[in-house]
This record gives structure tokens, sequence and C-alpha cells, in this order.
């Protein structure tokens, strides 16, 4: 079992990326409702079920004991990010949204992403993980 450092938050909920990839899944739960009807199932579904994936294996991985463990859900975490990103571009490609409202979802994957990255390299060198 690995100790974690004093400095590292003791919940999820402390952690900078889990926060920013909440209020990523928040942004995308707000453009939803602009897809047409008979994509209920389809699109929707699939890109809000990425973006709640993001902050579920962040804390899921957070809460694990062994570095390894804690690696793989945030690889899982930052697969989903990129899923929501490549969901997000293909709807404004299909003209669903536009890119002025996708700005903020926008910045949230980026930082998200920035941090998931630094996050997993961290845990490979065997680093604290404080993001």
């Amino acid at each position: 079992m690995e100790k974690r450092e004093k400095s590292e938050p003791l919940h999820y909920r402390e952690l900078v990326v889990w926060q920013k990839s909440m209020d990523l899944a928040q942004a995308i739960y707000r453009l939803t409702p602009q897809f047409p009807r008979e994509e209920t199932y389809g699109m929707r579904s699939q890109i809000t079920r990425a973006a709640v994936s993001i902050p579920a294996n962040i804390a899921e991985g957070w809460t694990r004991e062994s570095r390894n463990e804690k690696a793989q859900f945030l690889a899982i975490a930052q697969g989903s990010l990129a899923e929501v990103e490549t969901l997000l571009t293909l709807c404004e490609r299909i003209g669903w949204f536009q890119p002025q409202e996708t700005i903020l979802a926008r910045g949230l994957i980026d930082e998200a992403s920035r941090m998931l990255t630094t996050m997993r390299r961290k845990l490979r060198e065997g680093r604290e993980t404080r993001k």
C-alpha cells in the first residue's frame, strides 16, 4: 500500500481537474437541448455519457491505492475527454453547434487534458499528483 504525500488532496472533490471536468459535463448538458429530437438516443446520449465518464473516472481512480490502478482510471478519463472533444467537433461540422457556443467547453477540455497529462506523467515518474 502506497502512502499519499501530505500535500495531496485527501478527497477527489478537492482536485482542480475533477472540478474542471464537472464544469465540462455541465457545459455539455447545457448544449444538448440543441440536438434534434431524433438524436436523443444517439449523439446526445453518447456525448453526455462520455462527459460524465471523465469526472467519474477521476474520482474512482483517486480512491485507488495502487499507482497503476490510479493511472489506469486517469487514462480512461483522458480517453473520454478525447471522445467528448471529437463528438463536439462533429456536432460543429454537422451544424448543430456553432463554434462560439462551444468556447467554454473547449477551454475546459484543454485545461482538463493538460492536467490529466501532467498527473499521468507524475504517476509514471513516481511523484505526487495534486492537480
